[in-house]
């Protein structure tokens, strides 16, 4: 492989070089969605940068088979095995059965996938169609001594591992028992770390979804789905285990627990987690009413791609902080963008010095730790290479199978809006000057009377930091 591909592996805590276990090959896997609710934009971000680290593998030339789950049984409102279902709160939410939560929240996330031009992996399997998988991997770590029975359930022994905390260092492993010590207990757990791998009716009398098993009727664990999903579809050994940061403890770090005592080896050499989404209070999520959808930042006029865009400026492995301001300025900034592109004449012949030196360069960037943000910066940079337009469209075309910003095919606001003509343009752009100089001269009277102006001829306005942006209403 010419470019090898390097990327923060959480299990190390170092910038590794991926070597597949098969040449040239990637078998990854991405913790999918508990479909119970829609996706929030926080959940998304995770999924924007695995789509690009799959196609960024792709653009490399290596050959990538990815799989994900869908979670539609078995994950507690509580990630540590307590609370409700979170399918079945959702059923009660909405007076629906479980899988119409699961069918309908499932077509929800894949459109919203859609929407940001996220790419679905190869294969998608929900939980509910892996019992059996569930349960023989279960048998076999019963008869290996890493499981146990205890009030009608099946535990997985922690206490059996030389190290339960492999993603910790030792000062975190403490942090990680004492959070533990505020989950509500189990008293079926022989230690404290101990996870659910099957539940039977003694612990929900009114869940929905069941199934017989040696056990008894009950229903697989969150943490076990991944583990047999990920063995069906790509074998024994795994290459690359996506997620976000918040998947570390306890879901991957049970994922590993189990699937190496079930199949006696390593298992999967790479991980890879995407940080939080957090506005100015702190993480986003769906418990803190803080619940913002693809669909609503389409509601306030924003192309999902502008959100896309904003996550790929920022690095994976750093907190991201959203507010509106911000999608503001990058709405203006992917407008221009555009704008710029949609001017290059597709003519003059490829300079083929110039496109092997930037093939080069995006290549680079794309493999030290995916860093999307000097991706970005290598566009703009071509955009002002004296080349001809021929040279550019094509790199761009190229480079936009992995960024996927519609770089090509995105309407500017003229194409968008049908009867925009160059006078108006210029009128428009006329009375926005107009205007920044009444607010410049603090005639705040006449700005108004300019936007009001230009309301009343269907023209809405926008002040961002870099600019004033505009589009026609209705």
């Amino acid at each position: 492989m010419e470019n090898r591909f390097r990327f923060f592996n959480t299990l190390t805590r170092t910038v590794e070089t991926v070597i597949p276990h098969e040449d040239g090959k990637i078998a990854m896997y991405t913790c999918g969605p508990t479909v119970y609710h829609f996706a929030h934009i926080g959940n998304l971000r995770s999924y924007i940068m695995e789509d690009v680290l799959e196609k960024a593998l792709r653009y490399v030339g290596y050959d990538v088979k990815r799989v994900m789950n869908i979670t539609d049984v078995g994950h507690l409102a509580s990630d540590a095995d307590t609370g409700e279902d979170k399918m079945l709160s959702g059923a009660k939410r909405e007076h629906k059965t479980v899988m119409e939560i699961a069918k309908f929240y499932t077509d929800a996330f894949f459109e919203d996938c859609r929407k940001l031009n996220i790419k679905t992996p190869d294969v998608v399997e929900p939980a509910t169609n892996c019992i059996p998988e569930f349960v023989h991997m279960i048998e076999v770590l019963l008869e290996k001594g890493y499981a146990y029975t205890a009030g009608g359930n099946v535990y997985f022994d922690t206490s059996k591992l030389d190290d339960y905390y492999v993603f910790s260092s030792q000062s975190e492993k403490e942090l990680l028992v004492g959070v533990r010590d505020d989950v509500e207990e189990d008293v079926n757990k022989r230690n404290k770390n101990d996870f659910v791998l099957w539940f039977t009716k003694s612990k929900f009398e009114d869940q929905a979804l069941k199934w017989e098993s040696p056990w008894g009727t009950g229903y697989p664990g969150w943490h076990i789905e991944c583990s047999c999903i990920s063995l069906k579809h790509l074998g024994e050994y795994m290459d690359i285990h996506c997620g976000g940061v918040d998947n570390i403890f306890p879901h991957h770090t049970n994922e590993i627990a189990q699937s190496e005592s079930y199949l006696g080896h390593k298992w999967c050499n790479y991980w890879f987690h995407v940080n939080h989404l957090n506005d100015k209070s702190g993480k986003m999520s769906k418990s803190k009413g803080d619940f913002l959808t693809v669909s609503l930042l389409q509601e306030k006029g924003y192309d999902p791609i502008v959100y896309r865009m904003f996550c790929l400026q920022s690095h994976y492995r750093k907190p991201l902080e959203f507010s509106y301001e911000v999608l503001d300025n990058m709405s203006a900034a992917y407008a221009k963008l555009i704008r710029r592109i949609a001017e290059l004449k597709d003519e003059g012949g490829v300079d083929e010095a110039c496109a092997a030196s930037y093939r080069a360069r995006f290549a680079e960037a794309l493999c030290s730790d995916l860093n999307t943000s000097m991706a970005i910066t290598i566009v703009y940079d071509l955009l002002k290479e004296p080349v001809s337009g021929q040279t550019k469209r094509t790199l761009l075309a190229e480079f936009d199978t992995v960024l996927s910003l519609n770089l090509l095919t995105a309407q500017t606001a003229a194409e968008a809006a049908p009867g925009v003509d160059e006078e108006l343009e210029a009128y428009i752009a006329e009375k926005i000057e107009e205007r920044r100089q009444a607010k410049k001269a603090k005639d705040f009277a006449k700005a108004d009377a300019i936007r009001e102006e230009l309301a009343a001829k269907g023209i809405a306005i926008k002040d961002t930091r870099e600019g004033t942006v505009w589009e026609l209403q209705g």
